[in-house]
């Protein structure tokens, strides 16, 4: 049998089921008060800016989101550091971290497209331990700890057992170098596309691994993420009976950006398709 990588992460980092059952309450506290702050501002934007890479965005509803959420964790556990997304690392002694993306999904959310999630995640020496995951315009909150499984709304929730990957619904997401890199994720698209009854699209990542969590999708991959939009879905796909690896293959590795999240039924095939496929040309897709 196969121990989740958050039980482990727990057990490491000295975690009672009390104090895990705290944390958990408190990342569900500070992913749906973001979640409401982000509908306050729904379809309201004052602001919207680019960060430097093209498609890149950041909205004053971020910032708002954010700040909100981390006036709420400093409080309540001032003792645990915080990486967050737009402000960056405020470190304590230890190596509990909360990471924190107040809007994941901000171009859907600046284009008014209701795909788009607060995610807060508890990491241990970069290994993700819990977290919640708030998708406010579908009122629903996902969560998971070592002590609890996987939830949503207050009910249990797990990955599929779908058992072929010609039988699977998968999700992805393009990095924002997409545009820059050859090595860009089109060709896994196109070719998973072509094997599977289809390929999603969705445009937040943590929404992604909540789906996969739930059982909505069977099958998640992407390159170029950050911790922050990795470190609550983590334990929710694991809690809820998934794996997590890297991709092609390889251990999940929070710091190099690439996930591969899947029930176990598909796993196995899912890396070896995966393995095949070589990047897209220029010319394949009208590039430069």
């Amino acid at each position: 049998m196969v121990i989740p990588s958050c039980k482990t992460a727990a057990l490491n980092a000295g975690l009672g089921k009390d104090e895990i059952n705290k944390l958990l309450e408190l990342a569900k506290q500070a992913a749906e008060r973001g979640g409401a702050s982000l509908m306050n501002n729904y379809g309201r934007i004052k602001t919207i800016k680019c960060k430097g890479t093209a498609g890149d965005l950041v909205t004053n509803a971020d910032i708002e989101c954010e700040k909100l959420i981390i006036e709420y964790l400093e409080k309540e556990t001032p003792y645990i550091s915080i990486l967050a997304e737009e402000s960056g690392y405020k470190s304590k002694d230890g190596e509990l971290k909360w990471c924190i993306d107040p809007l994941d999904g901000t171009t859907n959310y600046a284009h008014g497209y209701p795909f788009f999630a607060t995610s807060i995640g508890l990491i241990w020496n970069s290994k993700p331990i819990l977290g919640a995951i708030s998708v406010p315009s579908l009122n629903e909150i996902y969560y998971a700890s070592p002590e609890h499984g996987s939830y949503c709304n207050g009910e249990k929730i797990n990955v599929t057992n779908t058992n072929s990957l010609s039988d699977s619904l998968l999700v992805t997401g393009f990095a924002y170098d997409r545009r820059e890199v050859l090595d860009n994720n089109y060709s896994e698209f196109c070719w998973l596309t072509h094997l599977t009854h289809g390929v999603r699209r969705g445009g937040a990542a943590a929404v992604d691994l909540a789906f996969v969590a739930s059982g909505k999708v069977d099958g998640f991959w992407e390159r170029g993420l950050a911790k922050w939009d990795m470190a609550a879905g983590v334990p929710l796909v694991e809690m809820a009976g998934g794996i997590v690896s890297n991709y092609p293959s390889g251990d999940f590795d929070l710091n190099n950006g690439r996930i591969l999240a899947c029930n176990p039924e598909i796993q196995n095939e899912l890396i070896k398709e995966l393995g095949k496929i070589k990047p897209l040309t220029p010319n394949s897709y009208g590039g430069k």
